[in-house]
């Protein structure tokens, strides 16, 4: 099984001083960044190239690192039900939990009631401002969706990059292999050797984390300022509010119920949390995050299935953002939505929310596609946080981040593919390896 610790991405904190660990140093460039953002925007905004080639590099390697992942720990398995046992069981976490965020976003909404001092009179909006996104949310339709997961050819997602292209694609080659047992072992052992590859890659592309993270905060901050920020304090403090609440309170009980911390699994992923802030980008930590699952003890068969489709269909932070957001507008222009269309919005948001990739800008289009089946809520009132969208993006993600890390605890645990030892020691700040 591939490891952090085999591919030199686990750090152990007392091997190393403070300045050379990865998450001080990110951290250490979010300051830095906004201060240049604050101090200089024009120049803070000319860094965004800074910021979107580090994730475009992270993204190149995203695809390779899934298809490696599922295909040597589908082929290892002896028994292909344990395939559909998995993926059974992930997706009966998803469709739980996510449902649960969706609900806390609105009654979050109901009770803050974020949006209802601003008395936004609705012909006022402009809606060229969020054409590009409705129309983007116009294109999405269930079918199509679904047609989308099947690639063109079958090495066409590798170079698309699509996730659930490539998901498809290694499922399909994990079960061949098994089935085909002996005959496929050199094909297994040279997918092992080209897995350690791709996480040394990893490895060496994340040392340029805090170059990207201070390009892209500083981006932020120079761009759009920080008075964006108080002039719809409301909707960002009741979203980061409720979004803290669902990780402490929702993902913590979930948590202690499978035996460990959700503040330990943070503090553990502490690193990843401060890359998806700098980025807003959630896929800008998914390989590391795949290495660091397994380095905690849970199995690889497990990791390369929940994992990248928890990046689709396990989006806490987005649902939380839909409803929430939803309500909000139609708060500031003073539509009053009766108990049945808050359950239609809910059960909208429910199937709209499915298939949204983990990239900057794809809750805002969630959301364009889920107004646009609710009529009592003018799409065009999306004009009014367009403008914050990058800050939400960041407690999105970070909120989806930590709930696919939980998730595929979770289900490791379930399916008992769960080392609890190397669990406790990665969570205690002990690297696989290491003793006390």
């Amino acid at each position: 099984m591939t490891t952090l610790a085999q591919t030199g991405m686990a750090s152990a904190p007392s091997r190393h001083p403070a300045y050379l660990r990865l998450h001080n140093q990110v951290l250490a460039a979010i300051l830095l960044g906004i201060l240049v953002g604050w101090a200089w925007p024009s120049f803070g905004a000319a860094l965004k190239p800074l910021g979107d080639g580090f994730v475009k590099i992270i993204r190149m390697i995203i695809a390779p690192v899934i298809f490696l992942t599922i295909v040597t720990g589908i082929a290892r398995l002896r028994d292909l039900s344990a395939l559909g046992r998995i993926a059974g069981k992930a997706f009966l976490y998803f469709l739980v939990v996510s449902t649960l965020a969706l609900v806390i976003g609105l009654v979050s909404a109901n009770i803050l009631q974020p949006g209802a001092s601003l008395h936004i009179d609705p012909h006022t909006l402009d809606p060229g401002k969020i054409a590009e996104f409705a129309q983007k949310a116009h294109e999405r339709t269930v079918t199509g969706f679904l047609l989308a997961i099947i690639p063109d050819t079958l090495i066409s997602p590798l170079a698309g990059g699509d996730i659930l292209q490539v998901l498809f694609v290694a499922i399909l080659t994990g079960i061949g292999l098994s089935m085909i047992g002996e005959p496929g072992a050199p094909v297994l052992r040279l997918c092992e050797s080209a897995s350690l590859l791709a996480f040394r890659i990893v490895a060496i592309l994340m040392l340029a984390a805090p170059l990207g993270t201070f390009g892209a905060m500083a981006f932020t901050v120079g761009q759009f300022g920080l008075s964006v920020l108080l002039s719809l304090a409301g909707l960002i403090v009741a979203f980061l509010g409720t979004a803290l609440f669902f990780i402490l309170v929702v993902l913590g009980l979930v948590a202690r119920a499978n035996g460990f911390s959700i503040l330990r699994l943070i503090r553990y992923l502490r690193a990843e949390l401060l890359l998806i802030l700098g980025t807003s980008s959630s896929e800008a930590a998914l390989p590391s995050l795949i290495g660091k699952l397994e380095a905690a003890g849970c199995a690889q068969t497990v990791v390369g299935i929940v994992v990248p489709t928890g990046y689709s269909f396990n989006l806490d932070g987005t649902n939380i953002y839909m409803t929430l957001a939803a309500l909000f507008i139609a708060q500031a222009v003073g539509i009053h939505l009766p108990l049945t269309e808050q359950v239609l919005l809910v059960f909208v948001a429910m199937l709209s929310s499915k298939g949204a990739a983990g990239v900057t800008g794809a809750g805002f289009i969630t959301l364009a596609a889920t107004l646009s089946i609710v009529p009592s809520v003018p799409v065009a009132g999306m004009a009014l946080i367009l403008g914050i969208d990058r800050f939400m993006s960041q407690g999105r993600s970070l909120t989806n981040f930590i709930g696919n890390a939980v998730a595929t605890i979770v289900v490791a645990r379930w399916e008992n593919a769960l080392d609890r030892e190397a669990l406790a020691a990665a969570l205690n700040g002990r690297p696989a390896g290491e003793t006390l």
